[in-house]
């Protein structure tokens, strides 16, 4: 085509570029080019930057409703997200790019003080999602395995005991036990945790601070104060400490959001940290990297995960697998600048 052809097609004197335009262009069939668009394995890469740069020489952009109704499938994935959540932020920003790569995209539906599971489930199913990638589900696991009859589930970060659907998570016991050892490492004894309420999640992470403070022979010093997922929860509980006349050495706490509530009311009390108190979160979200926090964490690998989970879904809808999976990351301990050696 010349350039006054390209020229009519980008100024819409003529109907849109067409497949079978971008085909002649190349050279190549138009199935060729459409597993190139569709980001189908098989085409070399050199026929796929050639039909690329075709596609966007000519201005071409595929109807997706078109091709999707046809196919009788819509190639969403739906996700369940907390909206409080920086880590569920981060692990959306990820599971974004892993859908892109193989051709899916997502639907996103919120969970918030007002809006519980069920009703951003149902929301996602009336999008017709494909599968469901369901962020730290906290419906029981029955109800779970049914909803999974309607469409492949996929729990991300939950553990679920005798799943009959799909889990990507990290071990939570392991993740805090490597906290409580690295603090107990530097010197500490004096170790609190503050808890993360109810839910599996929150009893894996408690069972990890009460198993590593045993093995160190520190079962007289375990103390877990109540908390739960937010900065509001750290600071009642170091408010209480405060309040209570016994500070301890090092608090850890159920999440970076509960730790960073730690942190402000230990700042506005004047409480140096770690000089004082070491202070350690978990999930290391993109707040506990700040400056201004430093926060010893532990990182859950949020882009493994999106990966792990979005590859669980392909295989439920383009591989067949019809067994449950479940894929359990390592932890790993990030250590900054908020736990030091006790004073």
């Amino acid at each position: 085509m010349d350039d006054v052809g390209s020229e009519r097609y980008r100024s819409g004197a003529d109907k849109r570029p067409r497949l079978e335009d971008v085909a002649a262009r190349v050279g190549l069939s138009t199935a060729s080019v459409s597993l190139v668009l569709r980001g189908v394995p098989g085409p070399s890469e050199r026929t796929r930057q050639r039909v690329l740069k075709a596609a966007a020489d000519l201005g071409y952009q595929a109807d997706r409703t078109a091709s999707l109704l046809a196919s009788r499938r819509t190639r969403l994935l739906g996700v369940m997200v907390d909206i409080h959540s920086p880590f569920h932020a981060e692990l959306v920003e990820h599971l974004h790019a892993a859908a892109e790569e193989v051709g899916y995209d997502l639907v996103l539906s919120t969970q918030t003080r007002t809006r519980d599971e069920h009703t951003a489930v149902e929301t996602l199913l009336a999008f017709r999602s494909e599968a469901l990638i369901l962020l730290g589900p906290t419906a029981p696991a029955d109800t779970l395995a049914a909803l999974d009859r309607k469409a492949p589930v996929i729990a991300v970060g939950r553990r679920i005991a005798d799943a009959e659907l799909d889990v990507v998570r990290t071990a939570d016991d392991d993740g805090v036990s490597q906290t409580v050892d690295h603090l107990v490492g530097l010197g500490h004894r004096a170790i609190v945790y503050v808890d993360g309420g109810k839910g599996v999640i929150a009893t894996d992470r408690r069972r990890g601070y009460r198993t590593a403070m045993r093995r160190h022979g520190l079962g007289a010093h375990i103390r877990i104060l109540h908390g739960d997922n937010t900065e509001a929860a750290g600071e009642r509980a170091a408010r209480h400490l405060l309040d209570s006349g016994k500070l301890p050495t090092a608090v850890v706490a159920f999440n970076d959001q509960c730790a960073i509530g730690v942190l402000a009311a230990l700042s506005r009390a004047d409480i140096a940290v770690p000089g004082e108190v070491s202070v350690a979160g978990y999930d290391d979200d993109t707040l506990s990297r700040l400056s201004c926090f430093d926060l010893t964490t532990v990182s859950q690998n949020a882009r493994e995960q999106a990966r792990q989970s979005v590859a669980a879904a392909v295989e439920r809808l383009d591989q067949g697998r019809t067994e449950p999976r479940e894929v359990v990351l390592p932890p790993r301990l990030v250590v900054r600048g908020s736990t030091a050696g006790p004073a």
